[in-house]
């Protein structure tokens, strides 16, 4: 429990407040923020925060024409108190027994107040002076008023104690009294002896000094005393500390020299708290005020001076009661009369709850018959309660946005900044970097906070913990303060989210008759991965020597077939096999993100022959002969050594006659033979295989015919390790599609059929082989035909390519369409394109059925063999043959290799009616 009058902020201390309309005088019914009013044996001056900012407040007593500016010591000595919140509402009481009051007959009262607030510039003050009326005629015997920064208390003259009484001016009270005169109190209080509980005597000018008040009215006797003076003391009564003020007030009356005793005893404490309610213990019989039995006949509570009723208290939920020793007031902690407050003591939030019960109780002493009211406004605040922000992450990581909420917090609590992983941002900065920073108040007044930040904010940090998987962190500290204090406090958040969100790097690749090429579109790690070509990872410099390009969504390599890190896979008559490996790893975890395999047959003739009985050939260091050094291949005659060689090639250049070529002869042509091959001498200087290197031996020969030269392919010999890859076998794939116009950029799907089309409207096939990017293969249309029904080999049916040819008959000739490279067609002798135009089967001039299926066979031939008959092309048949079979006749199928040869058939096709 703290004692307001501990921490009272008074008028000559700075009050923070508004400016006020000048010299405007309120009542009760003034709007402008200023109200009055009279509570018993107090009068109530209210000033509201509306009227609050940045103005200083000085408080002055009016007594007539004059104006006593009331500074703390003032106010406490004269019966004035002030109360005021953090915000500003402020609260002026003064007893009707004040010093500076107009007290007519002790019945009605004029408070008058003049409040001056000073701006900015000392020059800048608006006033106003303030007047309120009381009337209050049921006083007891003796009044005794705790307030909070001083006791009062006042005895009623006319029923002093006959004992008590002074006698008339006889010669024994003029020994006791012979100074009367000279002491000024011919009319009043002439000596007061204070009980610490040792008596200190002093005349009322020195009372006064010591900062106590006291002084006489028209029926009464009364003393006032500050708090914590030299002259009061504390005692224990029923387990409550007490401040107790007792004094023994010497006074002329008209009928001679009176002495009265009066005591005011206030509590200091008996406050007793739980999480929601708050005890007030006030002892029931305050001993150093009584000296014989009483009898209690009223009780009431009242909040800020003012009682309740009993209907107000239970819509409160406030309660008063008795015990043996106490009177009990309760009061639920957080109720409307009080106001909740924060604090931050080391930077961690905290809230207290103030409120101002106020208790009067007045007893009648079972001997005197005397009645004394006793009032006590008794200020209370909780102790500290530490709060813990409740943190609601609100986020879902589908949107990729944070979203958390934070609070409860009171409404005197604002959110200044947050401290980012990258640094400090005021809310609005953080609004203006794209976040979204809100305030939401509640109906309770409380109030919350709420952030909003995209996951590629760069304040947001990210990890992989797997290969697809992001996971992003938001460490905050959001910066508060508490208000008006300022006092700062932090709170840290750390949030966090996981999302399946990677978008790995796709690599694609093709040949030409020399290079790689090799192109890589980004992902979500954009160009932050590590690129191995080969065995080895890219360097600068290799990037360099292989023309990398990035423009920041993709990268391509360009890369010689001979290039160090491309692998020979297969050697062949006319070609090699050169194959490269690309791979692209996270560079954190290692982690495969994509890899390209990528093999072509680029043109190498391995072995040359020359009219002038010269050969020459080549042989190439394969993957499985991967120790092997070309420069130390020889011919069969081991002096012939390779003309050049490097760490992949051996380059022979010899004349038929030498290095131990071998001939030999048949009808009408001789063959010249000889081998590389790789050897080593033992120590009889035979020649022996290796038995470190796998054995290498190519066979190369050549064919000369009369006034004829040609390159045969060579035969490797057979042995168990062969310097090349083992050739695969496998099924090339043709499939036919109808476009949905002439750009043959759209195509139905297999869920679009049956299609419905116009009679004579065009139909847009496409054949095409599927999975292969060898320059050297050529698709052909050799025989397309219409049939009513799905079986290819029904009847009847209408032939739309003949032999690779339209059918010439027909007077709605198919038309062939060009191909050409685009972003989709890679190799244009893989597709072949035609139209033909929409047509039924009739007989009689009947329609026999409103559909049709559309047949191809194509044929897959090879265009660098010439002994390949069916690569002649598409139609390569001289004009004007004719190239139809009658409806009722049968194909009959071609006698092309079958493993070139491929069926494919359309979906339904129907005849629109409309």
């Amino acid at each position: 429990m703290l004692r307001l009058g501990n921490i009272l902020l008074w008028m000559a201390a700075a009050i923070i407040l508004c400016r006020a309309r000048p010299n405007v005088k309120l009542n009760l019914q003034s709007s402008s923020g200023l109200r009055s009013d009279c509570a018993a044996n107090v009068m109530r001056l209210s000033l509201d925060k509306a009227l609050a900012v940045g103005n200083q407040l000085e408080v002055e007593a009016i007594n007539g024409t004059k104006h006593i500016l009331l500074t703390p010591s003032m106010a406490a000595q004269c019966g004035y108190s002030m109360e005021s919140d953090p915000w500003g509402n402020t609260r002026i009481y003064t007893s009707l027994m004040g010093c500076f009051v107009d007290n007519k007959d002790d019945a009605t009262f004029n408070v008058g107040l003049r409040l001056q607030m000073y701006g900015e510039n000392p020059l800048d003050v608006v006033s106003h002076d303030v007047s309120q009326t009381c009337s209050y005629t049921r006083w007891a015997s003796r009044e005794i008023l705790c307030d909070r920064n001083y006791m009062e208390v006042s005895h009623h003259m006319a029923n002093l104690d006959a004992e008590a009484k002074g006698q008339t001016r006889d010669g024994k009270d003029e020994k006791l009294n012979p100074n009367l005169e000279a002491s000024g109190a011919s009319q009043g209080i002439w000596k007061i002896t204070f009980y610490t509980p040792e008596p200190v005597a002093m005349v009322l000018q020195e009372a006064e000094q010591a900062g106590y008040g006291a002084k006489t009215t028209s029926s009464r006797l009364v003393m006032r005393s500050p708090y914590n003076t030299a002259e009061t003391y504390s005692e224990d009564v029923a387990g409550v500390p007490m401040e107790v003020f007792r004094v023994s007030a010497y006074y002329m009356a008209p009928q001679g020299l009176n002495v009265v005793n009066l005591a005011a005893a206030c509590p200091k404490g008996g406050i007793l708290f739980t999480e929601d309610m708050i005890s007030w213990h006030v002892p029931r019989r305050v001993t150093p005020l009584l000296d014989g039995r009483i009898t209690v006949s009223e009780m009431h509570m009242g909040i800020n001076g003012q009682r309740l009723d009993r209907s107000q208290m239970a819509a409160r939920g406030y309660t008063l009661s008795t015990t043996d020793f106490h009177i009990v007031v309760e009061i639920p902690v957080g109720s409307p009369d009080g106001y909740y407050k924060s604090h931050a003591p080391d930077y961690q939030y905290h809230i207290t709850y103030f409120v101002e019960p106020m208790l009067e109780v007045l007893w009648r002493e079972d001997d005197t018959q005397d009645d004394s009211r006793y009032k006590v406004l008794f200020p209370i605040m909780t102790p500290l309660m530490p709060q813990s922000p409740q943190v609601q992450d609100d986020t879902v990581p589908e949107t990729r946005v944070f979203s958390v909420l934070l609070g409860t917090f009171l409404h005197d609590v604002e959110l200044r900044n947050i401290t980012f992983s990258t640094g400090v941002l005021t809310v609005e900065e953080s609004n203006a970097k794209g976040f979204t920073v809100q305030e939401h108040s509640l109906a309770n007044g409380s109030k919350s906070f709420s952030l909003q930040v995209p996951f590629d904010a760069d304040v947001v940090l990210k990890h992989n913990p797997e290969r697809l998987v992001t996971s992003y962190f938001l460490p905050l500290i959001f910066g508060l303060i508490v208000l008006p204090e300022e006092t700062p406090f932090g709170l840290p958040v750390d949030l966090q989210a996981s999302l399946q969100d990677i978008v790995l790097p796709i690599m694609t690749g093709t040949c030409d008759q020399n290079q790689f090429y090799i192109s890589v579109k980004f992902g979500s790690h954009g160009s932050n991965f590590k690129a191995i070509v080969g065995p080895r990872e890219l360097t600068a410099e290799m990037a360099e020597d292989y023309n990398f390009y990035e423009n920041g969504t993709h990268l391509s390599l360009i890369l010689p077939y001979t290039a160090k890190d491309a692998v020979f896979e297969l050697l062949t008559a006319e070609s090699v096999k050169s194959r490269i490996y690309l791979l692209l790893l996270d560079r954190a975890n290692d982690w495969v993100l994509a890899d390209l395999y990528l093999a072509c047959y680029f043109p190498l003739k391995a072995t040359e022959c020359h009219p002038n009985g010269t050969m020459t050939a080549v042989a190439v260091k394969v993957e499985s002969t991967r120790n092997l050094k070309p420069s130390q291949l020889t011919l069969k005659g081991q002096s012939c050594t390779p003309q050049f060689s490097d760490d992949r090639f051996a380059y022979f250049s010899f004349s038929v006659d030498t290095c131990g070529t071998t001939r030999t002869f048949f009808d009408n042509y001789m063959m010249y033979e000889n081998e590389i091959r790789l050897s080593y001498n033992n120590a009889k200087g035979a020649a022996n295989t290796s038995p470190v290197d796998p054995d290498y031996r190519q066979t190369i020969s050549c064919f000369y015919v009369v006034n004829d030269t040609q390159t045969v392919a060579f035969s490797p010999k057979p042995r168990t390790y062969e310097p090349a890859a083992e050739i695969g076998t496998g099924q090339l794939m043709v499939q036919m599609r109808l476009s949905q116009d002439p750009s043959y950029e759209l195509f139905y799907k297999a869920e679009d059929y049956p299609v419905v089309k116009y009679l004579q409207q065009p139909l847009y096939f496409e054949v095409e082989l599927m999975h292969s990017t060898d320059p050297h293969l050529e698709l052909i249309a050799e025989n397309c035909w219409a049939t009513l029904y799905e079986d290819r080999t029904s009847l009847p049916s209408w032939d739309i390519i003949v032999d690779s040819c339209e059918n010439r008959n027909d007077s709605y000739a198919t038309i062939f369409h060009p191909v050409v490279s685009d972003s989709r067609v890679l190799v244009p002798s893989h597709i072949k394109r035609f139209s033909v135009k929409m047509f039924t089967f009739t007989k009689d001039d009947e329609v026999l059925k409103d559909q049709i299926y559309v047949h191809c066979d194509a044929v897959i031939c090879d265009t660098s063999s010439q002994a390949d008959g069916s690569c002649r092309g598409q139609c390569v048949h001289p004009p004007g043959q004719s190239y139809s079979r009658p409806a009722g006749v049968k194909k009959e199928r071609r006698s092309t290799d079958s493993t070139r040869q491929r069926q494919i058939s359309s979906g339904a096709i129907i005849l629109s009616n409309l």
